[in-house]
């Protein structure tokens, strides 16, 4: 039986600044993996003495974001007021609903030394009847997110359960998201409760359905399909998947909707300035277009 049904490998592209990420979601091979539809991993990078990333306020309807670092510090603020740093092992998720407008910077306590910024962001698509729900937003530090050891495995726990433990973070949907850390040769079994699996691997070389896979891979697992996974070396992967999104969704820049119309409405209200702004920020990044800045100031 075939395991890897798709192995995506993203293309590098430019966030903010010269800042690059890889972007395994949305590919050609494939569009979603459960309700996820965007998955971009950030870095590894070093940020020098008085350089920092500067994602400024930017909106999105229709999803839920979700900010996992591995290494360095954000500070996430968001048109609801929220001022929330993110620090590795901690969760970020903010549901946009009917309409948020956030930002993701480095810190300014941090510009002034060398730093690393090493995580992931991912988009989960809304059900349909939960698209124009009100926004929010929920932080979860490392200690509240349930941890699983042994046999040469530690697993973290996002969203979903896993192993027998549960997280306390309440996607929409049927979801799963786990950091699985691996020492050489230990073995993942990957479960079969969720009817859309992906694995990514994000340092070391792994083993999986007699094939082996680096760094910097989006596998796409066949349905209902149950391998074993086995590091080569010592290893760090991402476990993505849930239930099927209920439909087709459209993505145009940080829109996701069931409706094109919808999308439409949203990139009008954003460039009439109808969506809120985020408290104590002056610029913003404009619709995209041709020789348009990267950002713009509030006039």
């Amino acid at each position: 039986m075939r395991v890897v049904e798709a192995e995506i490998a993203p293309p590098t592209k430019e966030l903010v600044g010269g800042f690059e990420v890889r972007r395994a979601l949305p590919s050609l091979q494939r569009r979603t993996v459960g309700p996820f539809v965007f998955f971009d991993e950030m870095g590894p990078a070093i940020l020098g003495p008085g350089r920092g990333l500067d994602v400024a306020p930017h909106p999105h309807i229709g999803l839920a974001t979700v900010t996992y670092l591995f290494e360095g510090e954000l500070l996430h603020r968001d048109s609801l007021g929220t001022v929330q740093p993110i620090r590795p092992g901690e969760v970020n998720w903010m549901t946009a609903g009917r309409g948020i407008v956030h930002s993701e910077r480095t810190p300014p306590g941090l510009r002034q030394v060398e730093t690393r910024l090493f995580g992931i962001q991912t988009w989960l698509a809304l059900p349909r009847e939960r698209e124009e729900d009100e926004p929010a937003f929920a932080h979860f530090p490392a200690a509240a997110l349930p941890v699983v050891e042994g046999e040469g495995l530690r697993l973290r726990v996002i969203a979903g359960s896993f192993a027998g433990a549960t997280s306390p973070v309440r996607a929409a949907s049927a979801t799963l998201y786990v950091e699985a850390r691996l020492d050489p040769a230990a073995v993942l079994a990957l479960p079969t409760t969720y009817a859309e699996l992906a694995i990514y691997v994000v340092e070391g070389t792994i083993e999986l359905g007699g094939d082996s896979y680096g760094p910097n891979r989006l596998l796409v697992l066949a349905p209902r399909a149950a391998p074993m996974l086995r590091a080569e070396g010592a290893a760090r992967v991402m476990v993505l998947g849930g239930d099927p999104i209920d439909g087709p969704r459209h993505l145009w820049w940080n829109f996701v909707s069931s409706s094109r119309e919808r999308i439409e409405q949203a990139k009008a209200d954003w460039g009439a300035g109808r969506f809120p702004r985020v408290p104590g920020e002056g610029e913003f990044i404009p619709l995209p277009g041709p020789g348009q800045p990267a950002t713009v100031r509030y006039p």
